[in-house]
């Protein structure tokens, strides 16, 4: 690509629309995405609070291993008993362009019984992606932020997880992961949320700067643009055009709600019919209150104890509301806060009025 090609992208960077986001925050291109490792391995130092290794045998089994590969063999049905070991699964995620000789986070955590991996350190372990091939090389001082301790009485107190840490920088990558980025004449833009109206005011944008068929929307989700063959210029040809602001099209109407902990979000594009609300909340309350019951004298009757039941009902008065035709979301908070509704009341109210079609919306209840 041209250099007075990308002089005038910048400048036509100046120049973006207000209340946009930037096409990075949109969406991703093709190809560029990380990669999940994971290994197995052992964490040795533990104060006791390592696997029981009656109960975790592959723990000694990986154990023995390791030492066979140091030239020690452990005695055939030797009872090894090993409280400062535990048995770790160990994952981290290979960013994009890695290259050998970087270093990467990573996370261990304990498969076995191991009560905690507070002061253990991680032996060199491979971790490997889904092709089988080892991609980076694990070893380090754990940092636990939970704990765990105990009395002789059978007393415990255990602080957040004991059993899980992370080992900042604890991977050197000795792999990188091939990446199509500088292949071909094109690239692809998958949007993180597809959107139709979103895709064409992206190809609308990049065709307004770079000229008609630079960017195609093959889908809702994909947009395919032309791109430089060299390295260098596409690498700043794509620092351009992830900056550019783009007006995003507006998500689909929908209301949240989650019935487990009241928790319940109303989308901006929520609009309601006409209609007329209310809600109340009959309450019952049945006492008891027995009567003796004492025979007049000599009449040869028995006391007894006659049940009396005292039945109250108590109905709260609740005002009636009315939603207007295209009922904003301001609308709706302020008439559902005026008869102070709760959560779970307003959750009623929702449904009821989705049920009798006055709700515009996705309902969707998790």
């Amino acid at each position: 690509m041209p250099k007075y090609l990308i002089a005038c992208l910048l400048a036509l960077l100046c120049s973006g629309l207000a209340h946009a986001e930037r096409l990075k925050d949109l969406a991703t291109i093709q190809g560029v995405r990380s990669n999940q490792l994971i290994g197995y391995g052992l964490v040795v130092g533990l104060n006791g609070s390592g696997d029981q290794t009656t109960q975790t045998p592959f723990t000694v089994q990986t154990f023995n291993n390791m030492l066979s590969q140091f030239g020690i063999k452990v005695p055939p049905g030797g009872n090894v008993q090993l409280k400062n070991v535990a048995a770790v699964s160990i994952h981290a995620e290979l960013p994009a362009f890695a290259r050998p000789g970087q270093t990467i986070d990573i996370t261990v955590s304990s498969i076995g019984n191991a009560k905690s991996l507070r002061g253990g350190s991680l032996l060199m372990t491979p971790l490997k992606g889904i092709d089988g091939n080892v991609y980076a090389i694990a070893q380090g001082n754990l940092v636990v932020g939970g704990f765990d301790a105990g009395g002789a009485d059978g007393s415990r107190i255990t602080v957040n997880i004991p059993s899980a840490g992370r080992i900042p920088s604890g991977a050197t990558v000795e792999r990188a992961v091939p990446s199509g980025f500088n292949q071909g004449d094109y690239l692809t833009l998958n949007l993180n949320s597809p959107d139709f109206t979103t895709a064409k005011n992206i190809v609308d944008k990049l065709n307004d700067m770079l000229g008609p068929q630079v960017a195609q929307a093959m889908d809702a989700g994909s947009i395919r643009v032309a791109a430089p063959s060299d390295p260098n210029q596409r690498v700043d040809y794509l620092s351009i055009i992830e900056n550019l602001e783009i007006e995003a099209g507006q998500a689909v109407a929908k209301v949240i709600i989650n019935a487990r902990t009241g928790t319940i979000v109303i989308g901006q594009n929520v609009r309601v019919q006409p209609a007329a609300v209310t809600h109340g909340s009959l309450t019952v309350v049945i006492t008891e209150d027995p009567i003796v019951s004492q025979p007049e004298a000599f009449s040869g009757g028995e006391t007894a104890i006659v049940p009396r039941s005292r039945v109250n009902a108590i109905e709260e008065a609740k005002p009636m509301f009315k939603f207007g035709p295209g009922t904003t979301l301001d609308e709706i908070v302020r008439a559902v806060n005026q008869v102070g509704a709760a959560p779970s009341d307003l959750m009623a109210i929702l449904e009821a009025l989705k049920q009798a079609g006055a709700l515009q919306a996705d309902l969707i209840v998790i």
